[in-house]
């Protein structure tokens, strides 16, 4: 027989065994505690039915008969018997004296032969009280058997017959069973109702999960009363799917970034490696012949080939760092770092206003990353803006932080470029950037290296009033 693998089912038999077993317990108790009354009673009326017989069958006191009773010989003395009791005098070997009956519709008992009593040596009073069956029939006697003081080789026995007793404990048996079975059965339907009312929520919950697993993943369980634990797991359930929800949307905008960032390094080594083929292609016809198109083919390989290096370089390191490889660890001077940078780009562009505000700030981390980092921000700037756009240029130590800014004077970025401005690939301008030899790396470069230390990068920019780069490094000062 298998167990019922249903909560509800669970659930409703747990209260029915429950409810069934106190029910039995106080059938029990209450049938034992009336049996045990109704004895009591019994027995107290025989304490009375024998003080009687012994006033009706003692004679006075020169009426003693040869065995030093007082009468308890003479069977006729014991006609005042009540309806249904049974008397008998017998000698303490078991042979019957006298014996009556009130009442010949009831079968007498069916005495023992031997009846045991307490000894006179225990100084208790020598009485018994038992429960013996009719001689026919069902019916029962509850007996009392004592020894007189005054007759001490005699035995009394007075019965009463339990017909009524036994009548008022089997109606209450079955008043107990009927009671019993009804109210199990109003528990079993009460129960049934209310654990599928309590556990109506877990079905929606049910449903709800089979959505989800189905795709629907906006689905969410109706909220319930945070007091009950099935309104607590609801709203668990909730915030957890709204994760689960945040993380499945996150792989998939990771996924399409993945696929986009494989097909644009695919589209732009497709480019040098067109141009490394048409240059090797120009060389197999003949222009190691001629030395004009021997150089253009050796110079447009090497340029090419370079151009591709540093994609490829660029390419790795957002690879380490994407796996978070450790930088470099070691205390860096970012001011030296900054000035270094901006004289590189001012030997590039020298027609181009660069101003510079610099405080000493130091940090840890990888110093030629770093030197990057500002590298591509002017760099940046370079390949953005026109040459007569200002630079400028400020470090400085803020709250623990060593803040970087590079603004611009140029066209500036609209809300929705600055909003991508630092995924990888990404050109806002495509057709200057592949002119100038850019891929759209350099400032994915920045937000991952800023990101490595421990820092973070922004970007506020108007139309036409410019635009400023913001990194912010924890400093070791």
């Amino acid at each position: 027989m298998h167990a019922p693998r249903s909560l509800r089912a669970r659930l409703v038999l747990s209260v029915f065994a429950v409810a069934a077993i106190g029910l039995a317990v106080a059938d029990v108790a209450t049938y034992s505690s009336l049996r045990s009354f109704l004895f009591d009673r019994t027995d107290r009326a025989l304490d009375t039915a024998h003080h009687a017989v012994v006033g009706a069958v003692a004679g006075p006191p020169d009426d003693r008969d040869h065995d030093g009773g007082r009468g308890f010989g003479d069977q006729s003395r014991l006609s005042f018997a009540a309806p249904g009791d049974y008397v008998q005098i017998r000698t303490l070997d078991g042979k019957i004296v006298a014996r009556a009956s009130s009442a010949a519709t009831y079968p007498p008992p069916r005495l023992p032969a031997s009846i045991s009593l307490p000894s006179e040596s225990s100084g208790v009073d020598r009485v018994r009280y038992f429960t013996v069956p009719a001689t026919r029939g069902d019916n029962r006697y509850r007996v009392r058997a004592s020894i007189e003081p005054d007759a001490s080789n005699l035995m009394l026995v007075v019965a009463a017959s339990l017909r009524d007793v036994d009548s008022t404990l089997h109606r209450l048996l079955m008043i107990e069973l009927l009671v019993t079975g009804l109210v199990l059965a109003g528990i079993a339907a009460l129960g049934l109702w209310l654990v599928r009312l309590s556990l109506r929520p877990l079905a929606a919950i049910g449903d709800t999960a089979a959505a989800i697993a189905a795709g629907d993943l906006t689905r969410r369980v109706e909220p319930d009363d945070d007091r009950t634990e099935v309104g607590r797991l609801g709203r668990a359930l909730n915030a957890m799917l709204t994760q689960i929800e945040s993380a499945f949307r996150a792989q998939e905008a990771s996924e399409r970034k993945l696929r986009r960032f494989v097909a644009d390094a695919s589209h732009e080594l497709r480019t040098p490696l067109a141009a490394v083929r048409a240059y090797a292609e120009l060389f197999g016809r003949g222009a190691s012949a001629r030395p004009d198109d021997l150089a253009r083919s050796m110079g447009g390989i090497s340029r090419e080939s370079e151009r591709m290096s540093l994609l490829v370089d660029d390419l790795l390191l957002l690879a380490r760092l994407d796996e978070g490889r450790p930088l470099e660890r070691e205390p860096v001077e970012l001011d030296a770092v900054v000035r270094e940078a901006v004289d590189t780009a001012r030997m590039l562009e020298p027609s181009r206003s660069v101003q510079v505000e610099l405080e000493p700030a130091r940090v840890v981390g990888d110093r030629d990353r770093l030197r990057q980092t500002v590298d591509n921000l002017l760099s940046n700037v370079r390949a953005h803006t026109p040459a007569d756009a200002a630079v400028s240029v400020s470090l400085e130590r803020r709250n623990g932080s060593a803040l970087l800014k590079v603004a611009d004077t140029g066209p500036g970025l609209t809300d929705e470029q600055a909003a991508h401005v630092f995924e990888r690939f990404y050109r806002t301008d495509a057709s200057r950037t592949r002119a100038s030899g850019g891929v759209g790396l350099g400032l994915s470069i920045v937000a991952a290296v800023v990101e490595a230390h421990g820092g973070s990068v922004s970007v506020e920019s108007t139309p036409g009033r410019g635009t400023t780069f913001e990194v912010v490094l924890p400093s070791s000062d």
